[in-house]
């Protein structure tokens, strides 16, 4: 695996540049670590086209912030889902209520953009390992490349980003978040990637503000 802590990244594509300082272990599978650079990390990551990327991180940590900022239209987003059927639901009907159909809405929308065969942006609240297991495998059926972004945003940061929101989650469910979370950001600092994923990105909240696109290259080249 190849380790890019400190290096520089070219702004327009996100590919380390010759002065970046990296370590190899396992070929082909990447670790960029963009966090703690106050704000002077790329402002494009650049994928090979019809890769697949995963959004993951703590809920209100700005996943879905920084997907409709930067995915150009690349993006899945569960939350555009919900909001889609809030928007059609009685006002006082709990989310509670209608929240499988959603689930449902929201993953046969992820099914028709991967058969598109396109690259595709998708949120992962970090709970959810068989949806990083599916799209491993269909990364792996179209020849392509799984990539995780990771939004490593401290429990506190996270909690005042659902209160801006005026959405939030139970403590028992924002445990769960961190508990997933914490083991993602854990094994990716090891070198151990999830399953399936060719290089993880991990960001903090002023790489995150500084990214304005996540997008992918005409072309079949590797990213």
């Amino acid at each position: 695996m190849r380790f890019q802590h400190t290096g520089a990244y070219a702004p327009s594509t996100g590919i380390p540049s010759q002065r970046a300082r990296a370590r190899t272990r396992r070929r082909g599978r990447i670790l960029r670590d963009l966090r703690e650079r106050g704000g002077r990390g790329p402002r494009a990551l650049t994928f090979a086209a019809g890769d697949l990327v995963v959004v993951s991180g703590l809920p209100g940590s700005g996943k879905s912030t920084l997907m409709r900022r930067a995915a150009e239209g690349a993006g899945i987003d569960s939350q555009d889902t919900r909001e889609r059927w809030e928007a059609r639901m009685p006002r006082l009907l709990p989310y509670a209520v209608y929240r499988p159909l959603v689930r449902i809405a929201h993953y046969a929308g992820l099914r028709r953009a991967l058969r598109s065969g396109a690259g595709v942006v998708v949120h992962d609240c970090g709970t959810q390992s068989w949806v990083r297991g599916w799209l491993a495998r269909e990364a792996r059926r179209r020849g392509r490349a799984l990539h995780l972004v990771l939004l490593d945003v401290d429990p506190d940061t996270a909690r005042e980003g659902q209160r801006a929101r005026g959405r939030g989650v139970s403590s028992y469910a924002f445990a769960r978040h961190r508990r997933a979370v914490a083991r993602l950001v854990a094994a990716a600092e090891s070198g151990r990637l999830p399953h399936g994923c060719a290089s993880a990105t991990l960001l903090d909240r002023d790489a995150a503000d500084t990214l304005r696109k996540i997008g992918f290259r005409e072309g079949p080249e590797a990213a």
